[in-house]
């Protein structure tokens, strides 16, 4: 059963806002996928232009969309994200 101490905890902040980092994240992985595949690729097939053998629209959503979040991602955790500890008892540092 949850106590009213752990509604205060200092490390539920940390993880509510982390926790809302990743959604933004994930939702701007859908747009940036969604705008490519389906703003390119809903054209028709002898109209699409290619990049390194793939239709644009795929390498666009696809393969430097995954690019680019592994570096959002990366950025975020370093910036962003704070290490903390399980542990009751620990103070904030």
């Amino acid at each position: 059963m949850e106590t009213p101490k752990s509604k205060d905890d200092w490390r539920f902040k940390i993880a509510n806002r982390e926790a809302l980092i990743g959604v933004a994240l994930a939702v701007i992985n859908f747009v940036w996928w969604f705008g490519f595949a389906y703003g390119m690729g809903s054209g028709d097939v002898e109209e699409y232009s290619y990049v390194f053998g793939l239709p644009a629209w795929f390498f666009y959503s696809c393969v430097l969309g995954l690019a680019v979040m592994i570096v959002l991602v990366a950025l975020t955790v370093k910036f962003f994200f704070r290490d903390i500890p399980f542990e009751d008892g620990e103070e904030e540092r």
